[in-house]
């Protein structure tokens, strides 16, 4: 039987169940209504209840967790703790929530039939949390039927105010697919709310790009979370397991699916503590290249000063990535035209670094010295020698191509005219005060 006819049935067997009223008193959407829903008490043991609109309904699940319940690594209600922290901050950041409370933060993900942007696949789980003051409420509002979506993105935008989305590659994928369906039934829903959004996929790369094989949530839940699942469906499954409910609509044939949902946003709870005492200590941070890639983030923010501050620690580490934030704290010297602090940073690279960093330690003096202290005599010795650097490691590693050849002689042969005028020796501008 093909997926068409089997959804076919299925609807057949809805609507053959149209019949006596019944009250739902506990109901989101509570009043007297003709609909039957199949295997109520097993959806209802499973803290799963109706929700009916419009001559139809959906199904939502509400868990509530203690603020001390611990999901890998944090417990939930550490949420509040960097939520404060937040407030004091000395800088602006994109994962800040300062100004917002945090049950505003709603923590959201999805279920899917398929992973493409088109309107042929449709979200069947829409599920999200917020941290109050006393709990966390984790709620799931769930498609029974491919013909419910009215009564799905009712009881979604109804029972929630939020303000700020937490999503994990939520830009990309959770909401475009969100306004995809919401389209498609706009006239007959609530608007979709305007959004903040706190992507922690983009967060996650950023720092752990270089140090995780992948940043797949479940990577990063088990190497940085420290969250262990035992017996939970993979994500690629869902699709599978929900056109199977389809066909038999029994609650344990996609209850597993809610379970993988619920702890993938426990997961965004925690991933979103971690990130935030990532930025709000970086300077206390023991793994040299996370502390690197937070103050480079806020480098690219232009935080420079508390930038600066976390490269400064990084220097004193005896790790390559002490060289990294020595240039990096060059760069923001020269910037700030600081030449002198940055030229003593070149120096060091050039006379302790590596083959490559004395070719941009090299580089970068040629250019101080050509430029900012005016003598041409220094810049022709970096600039000849640093290029000499330079052609090694372009035939040992081809590294360079024919442009940066170009700028380099182009470079070198006005630093001779330079040399000319003022009647200096070529040979010992090049080997003299090596």
């Amino acid at each position: 039987m093909s997926m068409k006819q089997k959804l076919a049935r299925w609807k057949e067997q809805l609507a053959s169940r149209h019949g006596a009223a019944s009250e739902h008193a506990d109901s989101p959407a509570a009043g007297r209504h003709s609909l039957e829903i199949p295997f109520l008490d097993e959806w209802q043991n499973k803290q799963v209840q109706p929700f009916f609109f419009d001559e139809d309904y959906c199904l939502i699940r509400e868990v509530v967790y203690p603020l001390d319940y611990r999901h890998g690594r944090y417990q939930l209600g550490e949420l509040h703790h960097v939520h404060q922290r937040w407030q004091a901050a000395p800088f602006a950041h994109p994962l800040s929530c300062k100004g917002f409370k945090a049950s505003d933060l709603f923590f959201f993900d999805t279920e899917t039939t398929g992973l493409s942007s088109g309107t042929g696949h449709v979200i069947f789980l829409l599920g999200h949390a917020r941290v109050y003051a006393d709990r966390v409420v984790v709620r799931q509002h769930f498609l029974p039927h491919p013909g419910a979506e009215v009564a799905l993105y009712q009881s979604f935008l109804s029972e929630v105010d939020y303000t700020t989305l937490v999503t994990y590659n939520g830009k990309a994928f959770d909401w475009p697919k969100v306004k995809t369906r919401h389209t498609l039934i706009r006239d007959a829903v609530p608007k979709l709310p305007a959004f903040g959004h706190f992507d922690l996929y983009h967060a996650s790369r950023r720092m752990w790009k270089q140090k995780l094989e992948s940043i797949r949530l479940s990577e990063v839940e088990k190497e940085i979370l420290q969250v262990e699942r035992k017996e939970d469906v993979p994500g690629f499954l869902a699709p599978m397991m929900y056109a199977d409910f389809l066909s038999t609509p029994h609650p344990d044939r996609i209850f597993p699916v809610f379970q993988h949902n619920e702890r993938d946003i426990l997961s965004l709870i925690c991933l979103y503590i971690h990130l935030s005492n990532q930025l709000l200590d970086a300077l206390g941070l023991d793994d040299a290249l996370e502390q690197l890639e937070t103050a480079r983030w806020l480098e690219s923010l232009g935080e420079t000063a508390a930038a600066k501050q976390v490269y400064h620690h990084v220097t004193k580490k005896e790790t390559k990535e002490a060289w990294q934030a020595k240039w990096q704290l060059s760069l923001l010297y020269k910037k700030e035209k600081r030449y002198e602090e940055a030229a003593a940073i070149w120096l060091e690279l050039w006379e302790h670094g590596s083959d490559a960093w004395k070719v941009k330690a090299g580089l970068e003096l040629a250019k101080a010295y050509e430029h900012y202290f005016r003598d041409v005599y220094e810049a022709y010795r970096y600039a000849t020698r640093a290029y000499e650097r330079w052609k090694t490691l372009f035939r040992t590693y081809k590294q360079g191509n024919s442009a940066q050849e170009s700028e380099w002689r182009k470079r070198i042969e006005r630093l001779k005219r330079k040399l000319n005028n003022k009647n200096i020796s070529l040979a010992s501008a090049k080997y003299d005060r090596k």
